[in-house]
Formats: C-alpha cells, sequence, structure tokens
C-alpha cells in the first residue's frame, strides 16, 4: 500500500531535509501543530518507509577537504551483485550507479588523499568480478543541485 502524502506532510519532510535534526517541538511551531500530531506524523512517514534514515550533513570546510573521483567499473557477468555488496560496505563509496555504455557502474567516492584513492582504486580492481576499472579525479563542482 502506498502511503498518501499530506500537504503537512511534504512540509515536515521539507524541514526536515534542511535539518533533520530539528527537535520535534520546534517542528511543530514551524508546522502549527501540536508536539504529539507530528510525532505521530514522523512514525507514519517511517513505518510507511518514506523516511527511510536520517544522515549526517558534514560542514562545506570539511566536505571540500575530501578528493573527490569516479571509477567506472566493468563487471564480469553475473557479478553484479557480489561487486555491488563489496562497494557497499566501503563508506568512501557515496553512490553507485548502474550505466550503459563500456562500464557498467559508476561509483563516486570521497577521499581524504590521493594515496588513499590510490589504495581504494586497488581495493576495487582486486574485487572478485571487476573485470577493468577507469578512474577520474573531480577538479571542481560546477552544479550541484543536491
Amino acid at each position: 500500500m502506498k502511503l498518501r502524502l499530506t500537504d503537512k506532510d511534504e512540509s515536515l519532510l521539507a524541514l526536515l531535509k534542511s535539518n533533520a535534526r530539528m527537535p520535534v517541538s520546534v517542528l511543530a511551531r514551524e508546522l502549527g501543530l501540536s508536539r504529539s500530531t507530528v510525532q505521530d506524523r514522523l512514525k507514519r512517514l517511517e513505518e510507511g518507509g518514506v523516511i527511510a534514515g536520517y544522515r549526517v550533513q558534514i560542514a562545506s570546510e570539511v566536505e571540500q577537504a575530501l578528493l573527490r573521483a569516479l571509477i567506472m567499473i566493468e563487471i564480469a557477468p553475473h557479478a553484479s551483485a557480489s561487486v555491488i555488496q563489496a562497494l557497499k560496505r566501503r563508506p568512501d563509496v557515496e553512490f553507485v550507479y548502474t550505466v550503459s555504455g563500456k562500464f557498467d557502474l559508476i561509483a563516486g567516492v570521497a577521499v581524504r588523499s590521493s594515496e588513499y584513492l590510490d589504495r581504494l582504486l586497488d581495493f576495487v580492481g582486486a574485487t572478485d568480478g571487476v573485470v577493468r576499472t577507469e578512474s577520474v579525479v573531480v577538479l571542481s563542482t560546477k552544479l550541484d543541485r543536491r
């Protein structure tokens, strides 16, 4: 069953996107609702799978100090699931996309240094099912709408 979102639910989600640690009392005041109503909505949204979790937002100074790269990965037939599981276990892997073309996956990574990136690339290349990789280092961000 798909959970139907109300306008208040949408507003609540927007507030949480801006600050997932916002106290329920502040959420209630911003939404013009009682604290218990907001708690009930949060519980319903969590149990309904709309809110899948809460994340930490890292300070921009720390984020900017990270070295980001994209790793294009070609995988052997039927190895997709195991390669993706190996990448999921790495906290430095921020996302993995399946793609069309000569590569099967693109992984976005964020690491502290080029030495750490080198070790991560060795890990990815040595993962069972990985046929070959190609990587590019991100020099700067011109647009990010996330």
